[in-house]
């Protein structure tokens, strides 16, 4: 059964920076094509962006430029790494496969955007 924890969100003010975590259990992470996801107050979860097994990334375009998908090396792991945040990045956050269907929903870790 595959296990995802979600951590590192927290309250930030616009501009700053925050890095999300997303460990892994049951599955070897490198052999799938994997995904952020968010899901703001009020709306339906969407897709943040993504990276395929070869390392290719993409990106909604609200995020480009300013989030980056990335595995962790030597971990069944990977990060988010949001940068330059705005309040409509205000989202709880969550990661999974990337394709058509998804494992089990990890806990999420919630990300404010306030000052």
């Amino acid at each position: 059964q595959v296990q995802l924890v979600e951590s590192g969100g927290g309250l930030v003010q616009p501009g700053g920076s925050l890095r999300l975590s997303c460990a892994v259990s049951g599955i070897t992470l490198s052999m799938e094509d994997v995904a952020w996801y968010r899901q703001p107050p009020g709306k339906q979860r969407e897709l943040v962006a993504t990276i395929t097994t070869i390392g290719t990334t993409n990106y909604v375009d609200s995020v480009k430029g300013r989030f980056t998908i990335s595995r962790i090396n030597g971990k069944n792991a990977m990060s988010l790494q949001m940068n330059d945040l705005k309040p409509e990045d205000t989202a709880e956050y969550y990661c999974n496969r990337a394709g058509a269907w998804y494992w089990s929903w990890g806990q999420g870790t919630q990300v404010t955007v306030s000052s």
